[in-house]
This record gives structure tokens, sequence and C-alpha cells, in this order.
């Protein structure tokens, strides 16, 4: 059966890595989490990238060391009994972070042996088989199940650089994603790939769904494009190659012909609104305080680094993303 939602799934995603998708999921989070918003982050990156941000060392290690037993709380600890088929996902509960309102649930890097075994339940899925369904399914029920108890209104998945099975899943999961863009060739090129891909998936996903048996839990299988967030203007290497506007002008061409219309060619309703209306926010580099923020656990603009006005500016342009995300997950619902 189709899953209902009370809260709004969300993804960051480029499978291009450099373009501060982690950075830019947790801000967003925060900034949501300031309005009032109650948020949880998943960090489903083998990496851990997210889950090193907002947790002290000491505290992911223990984590980590405890995974695979019975007092298991990462992400690995809940899809263990799946990939070693023992049972169904084993029920976990988020941490709290040093902002309030926003919650993680811990990412590990054991997760890149259940993205293996999600490539077989995909095939199990074509073959109507529920093994393949549950696997597949097994982090958004998980989710769901949190976000219902903690009462949250947005979930962030965050993710990894790549196009495999667990993005897959993920992304197929999300009401909604998000496209941060770097200004660069390498970012431009890496959109031609996002929107063929997120299509082909969706197609398939489709077929999955009208093969599944009775009853079974099923993916959402139709993220809506939000929008895209261009990033600092410097380019592979470091130094400006173009005027802004040059790239920012491409980038506008490249999403609208690389997601925008391959998406509305699957369902207009995969892509609602005007290319302005894509245009999310627009975030600078923000120098020193993007490792204050990392060493600190904290949004850009409540670290103890840089300017008072530096901070303010940081704190405007993120309140104003996060108005934006707002407005278009209400438009789009």
């Amino acid at each position: 059966m189709a899953k209902e939602h009370s809260f709004t799934r969300l993804s960051v995603f480029n499978h291009k890595g450099g373009v501060g998708k982690t950075t830019l999921t947790m801000n967003l989070a925060s900034a949501l989490a300031d309005r009032g918003k109650r948020v949880l982050l998943v960090d489903t990156d083998p990496q851990c990238n997210l889950t090193s941000y907002l947790i002290a060392d000491d505290v992911v290690d223990q984590l980590l060391d405890k995974a695979d037993s019975e007092e298991g709380q990462t992400l690995w600890s809940a899809v263990r009994p799946l990939s070693e088929a023992t049972g169904g996902y084993k029920a976990i509960e988020p941490l709290p972070t040093g902002v309030e309102n926003l919650f993680l649930l811990p990412g590990d890097i054991r997760l890149s042996e259940y993205e293996t075994d999600l490539a077989d339940f995909w095939a199990q899925c074509f073959q109507r088989k529920p093994k393949g369904f549950r696997g597949t399914t097994a982090i958004s029920e998980l989710v769901g199940e949190i976000a219902r108890k903690w009462r949250i209104e947005y979930v962030f998945y965050d993710s990894g650089p790549n196009i495999g099975p667990l993005n897959r899943s993920l992304l197929l999961d999300c009401d909604s994603f998000i496209v941060p863009v770097a200004c660069d060739l390498f970012s431009l090129r890496s959109l031609k790939t996002l929107g063929r891909t997120l299509t082909s998936w969706i197609s398939d996903w489709t077929i999955i769904s009208d093969l599944a048996p009775e009853g079974a839990y099923l993916l959402n299988g139709r993220p809506r494009f939000l929008g895209y967030v261009p990033g600092g203007f410097r380019v592979y290497g470091g130094d400006v190659a173009q005027e802004p506007s040059h790239y920012l002008s491409r980038i506008e061409r490249e999403i609208y012909s690389q997601i925008v219309a391959l998406l509305r060619k699957v369902d207009p309703n995969l892509a609602i609104g005007t290319l302005s209306q894509f245009k999310l926010g627009q975030l600078k580099h923000f120098g020193a305080l993007v490792p204050a923020s990392q060493r600190q656990g904290l949004p850009f603009y409540s670290v103890d680094s840089g300017t008072p006005a530096q901070r303010d500016s940081t704190r405007e342009a993120l309140m104003s993303l996060a108005k934006a995300v707002e407005t278009r997950v209400a438009g789009s619902s």
C-alpha cells in the first residue's frame, strides 16, 4: 500500500562530489529548525560526514563500536537484520544535536554492505518477491515510524556522491529533491547524468509498483524537483574562470533541459514552476565559517568565528532559502 505522509521527505542531491551537499543539508535543516520546524537528518552516506559534522568524535566511535550489538543505534544497526537475512529492520532512536528541533539518525561505514544487498533486493522486486520489497523500502519504513513518533515535519536524507542502489531507494522515497550546483564545468556536465538517471529510476519503480504483491509497502516513487541552489563561484582548481553570470545562465539552461524537461515528459507534476521559482537561493563562499561550523557542529550563523556582519549575512541567506523551500513544498503538496 502507498505510504501516508504527514511530513516531507527531502534530499539535497547531486551525485557529483565537492558541491557542498552535506554542508548545505545541515545548514538548511538548521535554518528550518530555527524557524520552528522539527527536522530529522538521516545520514545515509557510508562516509558518515554528516554524523561527524554533528556528533563529537568519541560519541561517533562509540556508536560505530556498538553498531553490531543489541545496543546498536546507527542506520546500519537498523538494516543489519535485513542484510543478514535474520529479520526485518530494527527500530532505533534519533539523537539530539546542538541545534534545537534538529535530530539525527547516525550513519555507518557498513551501509556500503547494505548497498550491495539493495542491488539484489531491486532485482527481486521485479520478480515480485516480498523480500525484495522489504529490503528496498526498509529505510523508508523506519524513517516514517520515527517521523510519526517524534512529530517530525521535515526529513532530509544526506546521501553519498554516486548514483548507486542506495541513492536510488532514497531518491524514490523523497517527496522532493534539491540540486546543489557549483559554478564549474564538472557540475554542469553532471546534470545530464542526474536527469537521465532519475527519470530511469522513476520509470523502473512504476513497473515495480504494478508488480507489487498486495499489501506491499511502496516508496513514493515520484520525487518532485523542488529547485536548485548555486554555490560559490570558485571553479575546479580554485580560480575564477568566468564571470559568475556566465555560469549562472548556463546552469539555468542545463537545469531546464536536463532535469525539468525530462521530468515533465514522465509527469508534468514532477517539475512544477517557472525557471525563476526553481532557483531557491544563491550561496557564496563563507570562508572561515565553514571549518568553524564543522568543528562546532553548528550552522554558519551560530559559530564563534568570522565577524557579526558575516554571520548576519549568512543567517539572512539561509533563512531566505529555508523560507523558499517551505513555500515550494507547500505549493507542490
